[in-house]
Protein backbone atom coordinates (compact mmCIF):
# COMPACT_ATOMS: atom_id res chain seq x y z
CA UNK A 1 0.00 0.00 0.00
CA UNK A 2 1.39 3.27 -0.75
CA UNK A 3 1.36 6.13 2.13
CA UNK A 4 1.18 9.81 2.02
CA UNK A 5 4.52 11.90 3.04
CA UNK A 6 3.23 13.47 5.91
CA UNK A 7 4.70 16.63 5.01
CA UNK A 8 3.05 17.06 1.48
CA UNK A 9 -0.33 19.19 1.27
CA UNK A 10 -2.34 18.02 -1.51
CA UNK A 11 -4.43 20.12 -3.22
CA UNK A 12 -7.99 18.15 -3.23
CA UNK A 13 -11.00 19.51 -5.16
CA UNK A 14 -14.18 18.79 -3.31
CA UNK A 15 -16.85 18.05 -5.67
CA UNK A 16 -20.95 18.27 -4.24
CA UNK A 17 -24.45 19.11 -5.10
CA UNK A 18 -24.37 21.18 -1.83
CA UNK A 19 -22.10 21.62 0.85
CA UNK A 20 -23.63 22.20 4.22
CA UNK A 21 -24.52 19.86 7.26
CA UNK A 22 -27.85 21.35 6.80
CA UNK A 23 -28.80 19.66 3.66
CA UNK A 24 -29.07 16.47 4.51
CA UNK A 25 -26.62 12.77 6.20
CA UNK A 26 -24.87 12.76 2.70
CA UNK A 27 -23.94 17.11 2.65
CA UNK A 28 -22.74 16.16 6.34
CA UNK A 29 -20.53 13.11 5.41
CA UNK A 30 -18.45 15.67 3.06
CA UNK A 31 -18.13 18.45 5.60
CA UNK A 32 -17.03 16.60 8.29
CA UNK A 33 -14.24 14.79 6.49
CA UNK A 34 -13.65 17.57 4.61
CA UNK A 35 -13.11 19.12 8.56
CA UNK A 36 -10.86 16.64 9.36
CA UNK A 37 -8.86 16.75 5.91
CA UNK A 38 -8.69 20.51 5.88
CA UNK A 39 -6.22 20.40 8.84
CA UNK A 40 -3.67 18.48 6.56
CA UNK A 41 -4.66 19.69 2.67
CA UNK A 42 -5.68 22.65 0.91
CA UNK A 43 -9.77 21.76 -0.13
CA UNK A 44 -11.72 23.42 -2.98
CA UNK A 45 -15.40 23.15 -2.21
CA UNK A 46 -17.10 23.35 -6.00
CA UNK A 47 -20.91 23.17 -5.22
CA UNK A 48 -24.09 24.75 -6.58
CA UNK A 49 -24.53 25.89 -2.94
CA UNK A 50 -22.87 26.46 0.05
CA UNK A 51 -24.51 27.22 2.44
CA UNK A 52 -23.83 30.55 4.74
CA UNK A 53 -24.33 29.12 8.28
CA UNK A 54 -21.63 26.37 8.03
CA UNK A 55 -19.30 26.91 9.97
CA UNK A 56 -16.11 25.19 8.24
CA UNK A 57 -15.12 28.08 5.94
CA UNK A 58 -13.21 26.63 2.52
CA UNK A 59 -12.44 28.23 -0.65
CA UNK A 60 -15.92 27.71 -2.50
CA UNK A 61 -16.13 27.67 -6.22
CA UNK A 62 -20.26 28.01 -7.47
CA UNK A 63 -20.97 25.75 -10.14
CA UNK A 64 -24.48 28.01 -11.68
CA UNK A 65 -27.12 25.93 -13.53
CA UNK A 66 -29.76 27.50 -15.77
CA UNK A 67 -33.11 28.02 -14.42
CA UNK A 68 -35.65 25.93 -15.75
CA UNK A 69 -34.14 22.79 -16.27
CA UNK A 70 -35.29 19.33 -15.79
CA UNK A 71 -33.61 17.52 -13.18
CA UNK A 72 -31.79 15.21 -15.34
CA UNK A 73 -30.36 17.99 -17.23
CA UNK A 74 -28.68 19.68 -14.38
CA UNK A 75 -27.23 17.03 -13.35
CA UNK A 76 -25.61 16.74 -16.63
CA UNK A 77 -24.84 20.61 -17.28
CA UNK A 78 -23.57 20.26 -13.42
CA UNK A 79 -21.26 17.00 -14.34
CA UNK A 80 -19.82 18.99 -17.45
CA UNK A 81 -19.42 22.07 -15.78
CA UNK A 82 -17.21 20.76 -12.63
CA UNK A 83 -15.01 18.29 -15.03
CA UNK A 84 -13.79 21.39 -16.98
CA UNK A 85 -13.31 23.45 -14.12
CA UNK A 86 -11.56 20.52 -12.07
CA UNK A 87 -9.37 18.56 -14.64
CA UNK A 88 -5.81 18.78 -14.22
CA UNK A 89 -5.68 21.73 -11.65
CA UNK A 90 -5.66 19.24 -8.51
CA UNK A 91 -3.43 16.41 -6.86
CA UNK A 92 -7.26 14.59 -6.17
CA UNK A 93 -10.84 15.22 -7.48
CA UNK A 94 -12.81 13.61 -4.45
CA UNK A 95 -16.65 13.96 -5.89
CA UNK A 96 -19.80 12.75 -4.03
CA UNK A 97 -21.93 13.23 -7.02
CA UNK A 98 -22.66 11.63 -10.51
CA UNK A 99 -20.17 12.91 -13.13
CA UNK A 100 -17.30 11.64 -14.78
CA UNK A 101 -14.66 13.69 -12.86
CA UNK A 102 -12.93 11.73 -9.28
CA UNK A 103 -10.42 10.50 -9.32
CA UNK A 104 -12.11 9.03 -5.87
CA UNK A 105 -15.95 8.93 -6.45
CA UNK A 106 -18.01 7.93 -3.51
CA UNK A 107 -21.72 6.62 -3.99
CA UNK A 108 -24.23 7.67 -1.35
CA UNK A 109 -27.11 6.27 -2.80
CA UNK A 110 -28.55 3.22 -4.67
CA UNK A 111 -27.12 2.75 -8.02
CA UNK A 112 -28.96 4.28 -11.08
CA UNK A 113 -28.25 0.66 -12.53
CA UNK A 114 -29.03 -0.92 -9.59
CA UNK A 115 -32.38 0.68 -9.68
CA UNK A 116 -33.70 0.66 -13.32
CA UNK A 117 -31.34 -3.13 -14.58
CA UNK A 118 -31.23 -5.52 -11.47
CA UNK A 119 -33.96 -4.25 -9.23
CA UNK A 120 -37.80 -5.60 -10.35
CA UNK A 121 -39.96 -3.07 -12.04
CA UNK A 122 -43.01 -3.19 -14.01
CA UNK A 123 -42.39 -4.37 -17.52
CA UNK A 124 -43.91 -0.81 -18.57
CA UNK A 125 -41.53 0.83 -16.93
CA UNK A 126 -38.86 -1.57 -17.70
CA UNK A 127 -38.90 -0.84 -21.31
CA UNK A 128 -39.75 2.73 -21.07
CA UNK A 129 -37.05 3.48 -19.15
CA UNK A 130 -34.47 2.26 -22.39
CA UNK A 131 -36.02 5.59 -24.38
CA UNK A 132 -36.13 7.82 -21.30
CA UNK A 133 -33.73 10.80 -21.56
CA UNK A 134 -33.85 11.11 -18.08
CA UNK A 135 -33.20 7.61 -16.98
CA UNK A 136 -30.43 6.94 -19.88
CA UNK A 137 -28.50 9.99 -19.06
CA UNK A 138 -28.31 9.13 -15.33
CA UNK A 139 -27.51 5.58 -16.63
CA UNK A 140 -24.67 7.12 -18.97
CA UNK A 141 -23.42 9.51 -16.29
CA UNK A 142 -23.00 6.31 -13.32
CA UNK A 143 -21.37 4.29 -16.10
CA UNK A 144 -18.90 7.16 -16.68
CA UNK A 145 -18.61 7.79 -13.06
CA UNK A 146 -17.29 4.06 -12.49
CA UNK A 147 -15.47 3.36 -15.73
CA UNK A 148 -12.20 1.74 -14.44
CA UNK A 149 -9.30 4.13 -15.19
CA UNK A 150 -5.92 3.87 -12.95
CA UNK A 151 -5.48 5.74 -10.04
CA UNK A 152 -9.70 5.65 -9.70
CA UNK A 153 -11.52 4.44 -7.01
CA UNK A 154 -15.29 4.17 -6.27
CA UNK A 155 -16.38 3.71 -2.44
CA UNK A 156 -19.25 3.04 -1.18
CA UNK A 157 -20.94 4.67 2.46
CA UNK A 158 -22.00 1.35 3.50
CA UNK A 159 -21.99 -2.65 2.75
CA UNK A 160 -25.35 -2.06 1.28
CA UNK A 161 -24.58 0.64 -1.34
CA UNK A 162 -21.11 -2.03 -2.12
CA UNK A 163 -23.38 -5.00 -2.49
CA UNK A 164 -25.76 -2.90 -4.92
CA UNK A 165 -22.53 -2.27 -6.93
CA UNK A 166 -21.69 -5.67 -7.26
CA UNK A 167 -24.62 -6.49 -8.00
CA UNK A 168 -25.22 -3.83 -11.10
CA UNK A 169 -21.68 -4.25 -12.59
CA UNK A 170 -19.69 -7.12 -11.39
CA UNK A 171 -17.86 -8.96 -8.97
CA UNK A 172 -14.46 -8.60 -10.67
CA UNK A 173 -14.73 -4.81 -9.63
CA UNK A 174 -13.45 -3.82 -6.35
CA UNK A 175 -15.72 -1.18 -3.89
CA UNK A 176 -14.20 -0.32 -0.94
CA UNK A 177 -16.29 0.41 1.79
CA UNK A 178 -16.10 3.22 4.39
CA UNK A 179 -19.12 4.89 6.20
CA UNK A 180 -19.53 7.97 7.82
CA UNK A 181 -18.16 8.86 11.34
CA UNK A 182 -19.10 11.36 13.84
CA UNK A 183 -17.37 13.37 16.51
CA UNK A 184 -19.18 13.44 20.29
CA UNK A 185 -20.48 16.74 20.96
CA UNK A 186 -18.79 18.97 24.17
CA UNK A 187 -20.29 18.04 27.28
CA UNK A 188 -23.03 19.26 28.64
CA UNK A 189 -24.40 20.83 32.42
CA UNK A 190 -28.18 19.56 31.22
CA UNK A 191 -29.10 23.59 31.52
CA UNK A 192 -29.47 23.57 27.22
CA UNK A 193 -31.65 20.61 27.74
CA UNK A 194 -33.77 22.32 30.09
CA UNK A 195 -34.20 25.44 27.74
CA UNK A 196 -35.06 23.58 24.43
CA UNK A 197 -37.68 21.46 26.18
CA UNK A 198 -38.86 24.54 27.90
CA UNK A 199 -39.50 26.04 24.57
CA UNK A 200 -41.83 22.92 23.51
CA UNK A 201 -43.60 23.21 27.40
CA UNK A 202 -42.38 19.55 27.77
CA UNK A 203 -43.20 18.46 31.34
CA UNK A 204 -40.34 16.45 33.50
CA UNK A 205 -41.87 13.25 32.61
CA UNK A 206 -42.85 13.42 29.04
CA UNK A 207 -40.50 11.28 26.68
CA UNK A 208 -39.53 13.05 23.56
CA UNK A 209 -38.91 10.64 20.32
CA UNK A 210 -36.41 12.63 18.06
CA UNK A 211 -36.66 12.07 14.07
CA UNK A 212 -33.91 14.12 12.45
CA UNK A 213 -34.47 14.06 8.37
CA UNK A 214 -34.30 16.73 5.45
CA UNK A 215 -37.39 14.66 3.68
CA UNK A 216 -39.03 12.88 7.12
CA UNK A 217 -41.79 11.13 4.83
CA UNK A 218 -38.98 9.00 3.24
CA UNK A 219 -37.34 8.47 6.99
CA UNK A 220 -40.19 6.83 8.39
CA UNK A 221 -42.96 10.06 9.74
CA UNK A 222 -46.04 7.78 9.02
CA UNK A 223 -44.53 5.03 11.27
CA UNK A 224 -43.73 7.18 13.76
CA UNK A 225 -46.88 9.09 13.57
CA UNK A 226 -48.96 5.55 14.15
CA UNK A 227 -46.84 4.18 16.83
CA UNK A 228 -47.16 7.44 19.15
CA UNK A 229 -50.93 7.44 18.51
CA UNK A 230 -50.92 3.87 20.22
CA UNK A 231 -48.68 5.11 23.59
CA UNK A 232 -49.91 7.35 26.54
CA UNK A 233 -50.19 11.06 26.12
CA UNK A 234 -46.57 11.30 28.05
CA UNK A 235 -44.98 10.60 25.06
CA UNK A 236 -44.30 12.95 22.47
CA UNK A 237 -42.29 13.74 18.74
CA UNK A 238 -40.06 16.67 17.68
CA UNK A 239 -39.53 16.68 14.17
CA UNK A 240 -36.44 18.74 13.25
CA UNK A 241 -36.20 18.79 9.24
CA UNK A 242 -39.75 19.17 8.88
CA UNK A 243 -40.59 20.34 4.69
CA UNK A 244 -43.79 21.38 3.14
CA UNK A 245 -45.10 17.70 2.98
CA UNK A 246 -44.12 16.50 6.28
CA UNK A 247 -46.26 19.32 8.03
CA UNK A 248 -49.28 18.65 5.35
CA UNK A 249 -49.19 15.23 6.56
CA UNK A 250 -49.47 15.68 9.94
CA UNK A 251 -52.07 17.91 9.78
CA UNK A 252 -54.61 15.46 7.70
CA UNK A 253 -52.95 12.08 9.35
CA UNK A 254 -55.85 9.95 10.63
CA UNK A 255 -54.17 10.10 13.64
CA UNK A 256 -53.70 13.48 14.07
CA UNK A 257 -56.93 13.52 16.98
CA UNK A 258 -54.93 11.43 19.25
CA UNK A 259 -51.70 13.60 18.53
CA UNK A 260 -53.27 16.94 19.06
CA UNK A 261 -50.50 18.56 20.92
CA UNK A 262 -47.93 16.02 20.85
CA UNK A 263 -46.34 16.20 18.16
CA UNK A 264 -43.43 19.67 17.19
CA UNK A 265 -42.19 20.26 13.77
CA UNK A 266 -38.71 22.60 13.19
CA UNK A 267 -37.43 24.33 10.14
CA UNK A 268 -34.59 22.43 8.24
CA UNK A 269 -31.77 23.80 10.68
CA UNK A 270 -27.41 23.48 10.58
CA UNK A 271 -27.13 23.49 14.31
CA UNK A 272 -29.52 19.75 15.42
CA UNK A 273 -27.54 19.84 18.25
CA UNK A 274 -29.66 20.91 20.85
CA UNK A 275 -32.62 18.95 19.48
CA UNK A 276 -30.94 15.78 19.92
CA UNK A 277 -29.80 16.84 23.72
CA UNK A 278 -33.64 17.97 24.50
CA UNK A 279 -35.05 14.28 23.18
CA UNK A 280 -35.23 11.00 25.32
CA UNK A 281 -34.60 8.26 22.12
CA UNK A 282 -33.95 8.84 18.83
CA UNK A 283 -36.47 7.03 16.26
CA UNK A 284 -35.48 5.96 12.58
CA UNK A 285 -37.94 3.83 10.77
CA UNK A 286 -36.71 4.97 7.29
CA UNK A 287 -37.83 3.83 4.25
CA UNK A 288 -34.20 4.53 2.49
CA UNK A 289 -31.27 4.67 3.55
CA UNK A 290 -28.25 3.82 2.15
CA UNK A 291 -26.19 4.28 5.93
CA UNK A 292 -27.80 6.54 8.06
CA UNK A 293 -26.03 9.27 9.76
CA UNK A 294 -28.91 10.64 12.08
CA UNK A 295 -29.28 7.63 14.35
CA UNK A 296 -25.32 7.91 14.50
CA UNK A 297 -25.41 11.40 16.10
CA UNK A 298 -28.14 10.39 17.91
CA UNK A 299 -25.76 8.24 19.49
CA UNK A 300 -22.85 10.58 19.90
CA UNK A 301 -25.34 12.55 21.97
CA UNK A 302 -26.13 9.31 24.64
CA UNK A 303 -29.35 8.51 23.01
CA UNK A 304 -30.87 5.16 22.78
CA UNK A 305 -31.84 4.20 18.92
CA UNK A 306 -34.36 2.51 17.34
CA UNK A 307 -34.13 1.30 13.45
CA UNK A 308 -35.17 -0.18 10.16
CA UNK A 309 -33.57 -2.87 9.54
CA UNK A 310 -31.28 -3.70 6.24
CA UNK A 311 -31.84 -3.29 3.13
CA UNK A 312 -34.03 -0.10 4.20
CA UNK A 313 -31.52 1.34 6.76
CA UNK A 314 -27.98 0.47 5.73
CA UNK A 315 -26.85 1.82 9.14
CA UNK A 316 -28.22 -1.41 10.73
CA UNK A 317 -25.78 -3.33 9.36
CA UNK A 318 -23.12 -1.78 11.40
CA UNK A 319 -25.04 -2.41 15.26
CA UNK A 320 -25.98 -5.35 17.23
CA UNK A 321 -29.56 -5.27 17.68
CA UNK A 322 -30.56 -5.59 21.18
CA UNK A 323 -27.35 -4.38 22.83
CA UNK A 324 -26.36 -1.30 20.32
CA UNK A 325 -30.04 -0.45 19.01
CA UNK A 326 -33.42 -1.37 18.89
CA UNK A 327 -34.04 -2.96 14.97
CA UNK A 328 -37.74 -3.59 14.17
CA UNK A 329 -38.61 -6.06 11.44
CA UNK A 330 -39.54 -3.41 9.14
CA UNK A 331 -40.01 0.00 8.55
CA UNK A 332 -44.13 0.27 8.52
CA UNK A 333 -43.91 -1.84 11.69
CA UNK A 334 -45.66 0.66 13.97
CA UNK A 335 -46.84 -1.94 16.48
CA UNK A 336 -43.23 -2.51 16.72
CA UNK A 337 -42.29 0.98 17.02
CA UNK A 338 -44.42 1.36 19.86
CA UNK A 339 -43.52 -1.35 21.77
CA UNK A 340 -40.04 -0.62 21.49
CA UNK A 341 -40.27 2.96 22.25
CA UNK A 342 -42.06 1.89 25.58
CA UNK A 343 -39.71 -0.66 26.52
CA UNK A 344 -36.86 1.85 26.22
CA UNK A 345 -39.23 4.18 28.83
CA UNK A 346 -40.02 2.05 31.28
CA UNK A 347 -36.96 0.11 31.43
CA UNK A 348 -33.76 1.95 32.34
CA UNK A 349 -31.62 -0.87 32.21
CA UNK A 350 -32.58 -1.45 28.65
CA UNK A 351 -32.24 2.21 28.25
CA UNK A 352 -28.26 2.09 30.45
CA UNK A 353 -27.46 -0.71 27.88
CA UNK A 354 -28.49 0.84 24.44
CA UNK A 355 -26.71 3.75 25.82
CA UNK A 356 -23.61 1.84 26.30
CA UNK A 357 -23.82 0.05 22.96
CA UNK A 358 -24.36 3.05 21.08
CA UNK A 359 -21.41 4.89 22.58
CA UNK A 360 -19.06 1.57 21.16
CA UNK A 361 -20.62 2.58 17.73
CA UNK A 362 -19.26 6.15 18.18
CA UNK A 363 -15.81 4.69 18.80
CA UNK A 364 -15.63 2.37 15.75
CA UNK A 365 -16.76 5.19 13.81
CA UNK A 366 -14.80 8.14 14.24
CA UNK A 367 -14.11 11.12 11.44
CA UNK A 368 -9.84 10.70 11.87
CA UNK A 369 -10.25 7.22 11.10
CA UNK A 370 -12.63 7.75 7.73
CA UNK A 371 -9.90 10.55 7.22
CA UNK A 372 -7.09 8.30 7.06
CA UNK A 373 -8.59 5.52 5.10
CA UNK A 374 -9.66 8.12 2.38
CA UNK A 375 -5.62 9.49 2.42
CA UNK A 376 -5.08 6.01 1.78
CA UNK A 377 -6.70 5.84 -1.39
CA UNK A 378 -5.38 9.28 -2.04
CA UNK A 379 -2.06 7.86 -2.12
CA UNK A 380 -2.74 4.56 -3.95
CA UNK A 381 -4.38 7.04 -6.41
CA UNK A 382 -1.55 9.36 -6.75
CA UNK A 383 0.87 6.07 -7.02
CA UNK A 384 -0.70 4.48 -9.93
CA UNK A 385 -1.04 7.48 -11.65
CA UNK A 386 2.65 7.97 -11.74
CA UNK A 387 3.55 4.99 -13.09
CA UNK A 388 4.02 5.42 -17.31
CA UNK A 389 1.54 3.80 -19.65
Amino acid sequence: MATLDPARRLRIAFVVDRFGNRYGGAEAYGVELMRELAARHDITVFAREYDPACDLKLPFVKIALPRGLPSWLRVLWFAIRVRRATRDRFDIVHSHTNGFCGDIEVVHVTPVRYNWRVRWRPLLKHITSWVSPRVQTYLRLENARLRPRRGHYVVGVSGLIAEQLYEAYGREREFPVIPPGVQRPLPSDGARRIEVRARFQYAADDWVCLLVARNPLRKGLPTVLKALAGLPARYKLLVVGANAAARDYVQKCPERAELEGRVNLVDETSDVGPYYLAADVYVHPTLNDSFGMAPLEAMSYDLPVVLSPAPWCGFAQYVQPNTEALVISHPEAHDELGAAIERIATRPQLAETLRAGGSNVVDRHSWPEVARRYEALYAESLAQRAIAP
